[in-house]
């Protein structure tokens, strides 16, 4: 069990510590999405019914060719109105809008939160792919999780146990232990529940026998959909108001409307779908109730969940914690923190373990292993704050500008894996660590000077990233040979 703790670590360490990360940050999604787009102020709440009718108006004029409208209303974190179509190409276009007047608000090209939320699960890569390599390596994880327990003798010993000031391996030791067994519920909730939602990618076996290959109709049993998509017409028609099947949505749940999905914009058979937010409670799912596009009719609405389909919805709601208020989201985040921080504490117990001594000379795997601890444990926070800052400082009309931003992300995490190689063991955790702390320093003065003609204002994101880079310098000052 030993052996298979410590290689089953090793193998997937580095990404699922990625994945950690990108997750945890994926707590405040909303709100990383909102810093990256300054442009878009706070708004005076409106009826969804009069918003809906504004982004209609708009679609009309910016896409009246497009075969499906996807429209996000204005919400508590968000008061504008998110329009989305697919143009000529397959190209997903999208626009802002203001919800007091409908016109759109000229925004920033970027991808915010969401290239975080994204990279959590699919990795950056054809989301099939991604999401069979960060599920496989959760399998191996939990595998890991199991391991450690066995040969965790004195678990309950280790909860209260930390001697930072031995140092060396015994001091990494304790902090594995500690980061692992404090938040162990949260490792295996997260661990389990996200392989239960990449289930249906990396099992689809089980549903294709049970209906034949009909998704469509797995889809509606489940509750993700109302019903099936309708056959084009061809027969031209106009599409009925939207604030009468808001209002009658409004009546079938007790969420509020969240978002649209507008099919068939102009044609006879035309469905206007209203999703609901989330209902109070863990379960992740949103109800939805169907329309006919030119009656304004009701044609279906989603079947409430079975037992099955309940505990998938709610082990959902346990991953992504979108049911939580903020001091339990701000504890979640603290215990993603606690999980990155356990597998980066394992990564170099690894090589310290394996460290050349006067018996042993220096092993090409442990300096292999050695560079990338360093590339991707101090890599990864280093390319996210890169990230942020490419935000303020890239031209705002430069052509491609979000694809610039994911290049300028990756391209500093390979300059940090190129700088942990150059430099000596030593020299490169600390040069590593300090030139992360002053990217994350330069995030405040970067938004004072960029943001400051639309009227600056300090906030907690600033205060956070300055806070990140302090602790950078300190924890740097203190690091010496690993």
């Amino acid at each position: 069990m030993a052996w298979l703790h410590t290689w089953s670590g090793l193998v997937i360490g580095w990404l699922m510590y990625a994945v950690f990360v990108t997750g945890t940050v994926s707590y405040y999604k909303a709100e990383i999405s909102q810093w990256m787009r300054p442009e878009i102020r706070e708004q005076v709440p409106v009826d969804p019914g009069f918003a809906a009718d504004l982004a209609v108006a708009a679609l009309r004029l910016h896409a009246p060719e497009a075969k499906q409208w996807f429209v996000r209303l204005p919400n508590a974190s968000d008061g504008t109105i998110g329009l989305q179509w697919r143009g000529k190409g397959g190209t997903r276009e999208s626009l802002i809008l203001d919800s007091t007047t409908g016109i759109p608000v000229p925004v920033r090209e970027t991808l915010g939160g969401e290239f975080l939320y994204r990279f959590h699960y699919e990795l950056h890569m054809p989301p099939l792919w991604g999401r069979w390599i960060v599920g496989s390596a959760t399998t191996i994880l939990i595998v890991a999780l199991i391991s450690g327990i066995v040969t965790h003798r004195r678990i309950l010993a280790d909860f209260f146990t930390f001697r930072p000031r031995k140092g060396g391996r015994r001091a990494w030791l304790d902090a594995h232990n500690v980061f692992g067994v404090l938040a162990l519920p949260y490792h295996f909730v997260i661990a389990y529940s996200g392989l239960v939602l990449l289930s249906l990618t990396m099992m689809p076996w089980g549903v294709a026998a049970a209906y034949r290959g009909d998704v469509p109709r797995f889809a509606i049993d489940l509750g993700l959909t109302a019903m099936p998509a309708r056959p084009a017409t061809g027969r031209p028609a106009d599409l009925h108001s939207i604030a009468p099947m808001i209002a009658a949505a409004r009546q079938r749940s007790s969420s509020k409307p969240e978002h649209l999905v507008i099919d068939k914009p102009r044609d006879a058979n035309a469905t206007v779908t209203v999703l609901m937010e989330q209902p109070r409670g863990l379960a992740h799912r949103h109800p939805q109730v169907a329309f006919d596009g030119v009656s304004g009719a009701v044609l279906a609405e989603s079947a409430h969940p079975q037992p099955a389909a309940q505990t998938y919805f709610v082990l959902n709601g346990l991953h992504t914690a979108d049911f939580a208020a903020p001091l339990l989201r701000a504890l979640y985040a603290l215990c993603g923190c606690m999980g990155a921080a356990m597998i980066a504490s394992g990564l170099i117990l690894w090589t310290n373990a394996r460290a050349p001594s006067r018996d042993r000379g220096p092993s090409r795997t442990v300096e292999i292993v050695r560079n990338l601890n360093i590339g991707v444990i101090v890599g990864l926070p280093f390319a996210i704050a890169a990230f942020f800052v490419a935000n303020r400082l890239l031209p705002l009309d430069l052509a491609g500008r979000s694809t610039s931003e994911v290049r300028i992300f990756f391209g500093a995490w390979l300059l940090l894996i190129l700088l942990s190689v150059v430099l000596q063991r030593g020299p490169a955790w600390r040069a590593a660590i300090y030139a992360t702390g002053l990217l994350y320093l330069t995030i405040p003065f970067a938004d004072l000077f960029t943001v400051s003609r639309m009227g600056y204002s300090p906030n907690s994101f600033d205060g956070l990233t300055a806070a990140i880079g302090i602790a950078c310098f300190c924890v740097g000052f203190r690091v010496r040979k690993n």
